[in-house]
């Protein structure tokens, strides 16, 4: 599972579904939540729900980082 000490899922049944959050540790105390899909039949669609996309999500972080990164290390 991709998970760093700042962003995790969560599966939580409401129900008879299930969710799934992809949180963001903000400080020690907070906990944001930055991506989240419902209405998932089964515990193990939230659990693919939230492995797949919690990867995408930190992939897609890190491009992000390195393009905003690229121009101050050029200069």
């Amino acid at each position: 599972m991709a998970t760093s000490k700042k962003y995790n899922f969560k599966i939580k049944q409401d129900g008879a579904t299930w969710s799934a959050k992809i949180t963001r540790r903000v400080s020690s105390q907070r906990t944001v939540i930055s991506k989240k899909q419902d209405g998932f039949v089964s515990e193990a669609e939230a659990q693919a729900w939230g492995e797949k996309h919690i990867t995408l999500f930190l992939d897609n972080l890190n491009a992000r980082n390195k393009r905003r990164s690229k121009p101050r290390t050029e200069s």
